[in-house]
Parts: C-alpha cells; sequence; structure tokens
C-alpha cells in the first residue's frame, strides 16, 4: 500500500512503523517476509511476532537480515525491533520501540553497531477511522542509517476496502527538509483475496514508488501474500522489488 499502513495495525510492520498500533487489534499474529530487488541485487529476509492478546501491553520482535550493494561492495545488515504499545483506552494507544542494528562488509570494511528509539501515539476516531503520529531515531545515534523523522499517518476501514495516507517529514538529514507523501488501497475480493495498490513520492530526491500486490486470505486472517514494487527516477537503473509474506493470525 504504498508505505501507508502506520496507522492500521492490521499486520506486523506497525512494530516497524508507528508501535502505538500493534495494540489496535487483539491478536497474536506471525508473519514471514522476503525481498528480492531484480535491479539492484539487494535482498532480505524477516520474521515478525506480535502479541496484543495475552496481556494489557501488547509486544511486538522483529528481525530481519539484509544484504546490501554499496560503493564498497556488498554489505550484511541485522537489524532486531523490540515494540511495546500501551492502550490508555479504547480509542488511544501509546507505543515504543528499541532499533538495534548491526552492519559490515564491503571491501573497505563498514562497520555499524547502533541502537535507536522510536516512539508513537495512535487515536481511534469512531470505527472506521484511526490517526496516527510516530517519532523514529530520537535518541542513541548519529549514524545515517538510522536518521531522525517523524511521521503523521490516517487510515479508514469500511468493510472490504481499507484506504491509508501517511506523511513522512525529514529535517535533519539534508539542508532542506524532505517530505515523503504515500497513499494505497486495499479491496477484499470474495472475503479471501486482497488486491493494494499504493504509491509514494519523495519531494527532496523527486523519485517515487508504485506498488501493486495481492493475496489469498484464511478465515482467521492468516495467508500469504505476493508484492511488486516498481521504482522511478532512480538514476541510471529502476528498482524492481519482489516480495512475498507469509502469515498466520490468532485473534
Amino acid at each position: 500500500m504504498g508505505g501507508a499502513t502506520l496507522a492500521h495495525g492490521l499486520g506486523t510492520e506497525s512494530i516497524l512503523g508507528n508501535p502505538a498500533a500493534i495494540a489496535l487489534f487483539k491478536m497474536y499474529r506471525i508473519e514471514l517476509h522476503g525481498a528480492w530487488d531484480t535491479s539492484d541485487k539487494d535482498a532480505f529476509a524477516g520474521v515478525s511476532l506480535m502479541d496484543a492478546k495475552t496481556s494489557a501491553v501488547a509486544a511486538g520482535l522483529d528481525y530481519h537480515i539484509l544484504s546490501l550493494r554499496n560503493g564498497a561492495g556488498r554489505a550484511t545488515a541485522h537489524f532486531t525491533t523490540l515494540a511495546l504499545a500501551l492502550p490508555l483506552s479504547s480509542g488511544l494507544m501509546i507505543g515504543s520501540s528499541l532499533h538495534y542494528l548491526r552492519l559490515k562488509g564491503g571491501f573497505d570494511p563498514l562497520k555499524v553497531n547502533d541502537t535507536s528509539v522510536d516512539a508513537g501515539l495512535l487515536v481511534r476516531l469512531g470505527g472506521s477511522y484511526t490517526l496516527g503520529f510516530s517519532a523514529h531515531n530520537l535518541v542513541g545515534t548519529d549514524n545515517p542509517l538510522l536518521s531522525r523523522y517523524y511521521s503523521a499517518h490516517l487510515g479508514f476501514f469500511t468493510g472490504l476496502l481499507t484506504l491509508g495516507a501517511d506523511v513522512r517529514a525529514d529535517f535533519e538529514t539534508e539542508e532542506k527538509n524532505i517530505f515523503t507523501y504515500s497513499g494505497g488501497a486495499e479491496y477484499l475480493v470474495g472475503q479471501a483475496i486482497p488486491l493494494r495498490l499504493g504509491y509514494s513520492y519523495d519531494t527532496f530526491r523527486r523519485t517515487s514508488q508504485l506498488g501493486v500486490g495481492f493475496g489469498f486470505m484464511t478465515q482467521e486472517g492468516g495467508g500469504i501474500d505476493f508484492a511488486y514494487r516498481h521504482d522511478f527516477g532512480k538514476g541510471e537503473g529502476r528498482g524492481r522489488l519482489l516480495s512475498l509474506s507469509i502469515r498466520m493470525q490468532v485473534g
């Protein structure tokens, strides 16, 4: 959905996005992820666990391993996140997450060993709307790989249709402020086949991403998802990312 999922709380992406959203729905969820960039030859794989069912405090754990190409060769990164969220009421949730990044590799060995902290707030407006705000990489590092940014996001749920919008603001990485706008939609066909479309635009780099996806979903909420993302305006090449997600949910 073009990255516009931070206000939804429907999947484990909340662990890496707005941590408050993991408390939105009372469920236990496990997801496996994998992706391959056919242009840059980057790849990642990950596993995520989220439990908002067994206690008042929701918790999530995410681990990703990434193989990345850079100017010094190829580097391997391990990115681990622990998130906690607390519902203050049925319509107000707060959360925080701790990230740990370990990266090394390349011909000129690049080494990163850093931690950072995120914080988020999510408000449920009636039965159909959610509004959230999150601040990322607030504490612990000056590493450009963990630069500070902020996000405001809106989610809308109505029957078989889900909509999302997100604005990301980075006031520190460059001399000029960077805003990234994202929007996306999901429509559930026959109660079992989600169809997704998303788009994002980076105002500083003047690049955009278009993503499409579909999947198969069980009545319990588990299933499998396939997605394709195409990058536009990326110098000589065009990023083309293929991804696969497998999930199990206990509602």
